[in-house]
């Protein structure tokens, strides 16, 4: 119990820079109380004393503003940041040294009984406002960023992002000694980075490669039926660039007579 505890501190100092010593963390991180409390309402769940588990959750829930089930399961070094608004449903599963923020769901979305909330392997980073819902699974070293729906599995090491969420990276192979350095840096607070790729502009670059690529076949075209004697009428079009849209010329008033 007690190096259980142990853990719990440390992970605060290793994740929150603003922690300043074991005695601030132990009285007045709602995560810590919240993780705590949980792991007694969980043992009271477990040996079928289910009404004195939920009594027990609730005041965990008055006290911190958290709401754990106390049927979910928890792993070593969870660390709710902040935590105020966090759900985390009857069926879920975290694993080892994940992270969740603020406003966290991890939901349902039926009302059938069974397995119908998330799973999160080790080392899982939820952003603050995200939601997660269903019987899904976040593989070891997902991230979800701020404010993201996420309903459907989300594999090792890619961050989701929007709503509803998609896949936006990858993390690459890494050295262990990179990773080890890394570590010592910091983590990937609320799910996200400053060199993650913004999904709408990612779709909005496809589309324009698709636009040169037919602007190209179109040209391919009518040289070929102006090799055949065909003539087609010439017609000013928006002129694209590798960095955007350029606005076409204004027609010349003589040629539109014409």
């Amino acid at each position: 119990m007690f190096n259980r505890l142990r853990e719990d501190i440390q992970c605060v100092f290793d994740r929150d820079p603003a922690a300043r010593n074991s005695f601030e963390v132990l009285t007045a991180y709602p995560g810590v109380h919240a993780v705590v409390i949980h792991r007694l309402s969980h043992r009271l769940w477990k040996w079928g004393w289910c009404w004195l588990a939920r009594i027990t959750s609730n005041l965990a829930r008055w006290l911190t503003g958290i709401e754990i089930h106390p049927g979910a399961r928890i792993g070593r070094r969870v660390f709710i940041d902040h935590g105020m608004g966090v759900v985390i449903g009857e069926t879920a599963e975290i694993g080892d040294d994940c992270t969740l923020y603020h406003g966290v769901t991890l939901g349902g979305t039926s009302w059938e009984k069974g397995k119908r909330h998330p799973t999160l392997r080790d080392d899982v980073v939820v952003g603050a406002g995200a939601k997660v819902l269903g019987p899904i699974v976040l593989d070891v070293g997902a991230r979800v960023g701020s404010n993201a729906v996420v309903m459907h599995d989300v594999p090792a090491g890619a961050t989701a992002v929007g709503i509803p969420a998609r896949i936006v990276s990858k993390k690459r192979e890494v050295h262990p000694q990179r990773q080890a350095f890394a570590e010592r840096l910091g983590f990937d607070a609320y799910g996200t980075t400053r060199d993650m790729p913004d999904p709408i502009s990612n779709a909005i670059g496809s589309l324009l490669d698709h636009v040169h690529a037919m602007d190209s076949q179109m040209e391919n075209v009518v040289k070929a039926l102006h090799n055949h004697g065909v003539e087609l009428a010439e017609i000013d079009l928006p002129c694209l660039e590798e960095d955007g849209i350029r606005p076409a010329e204004p027609l010349d008033e003589g040629k539109n007579k014409q």
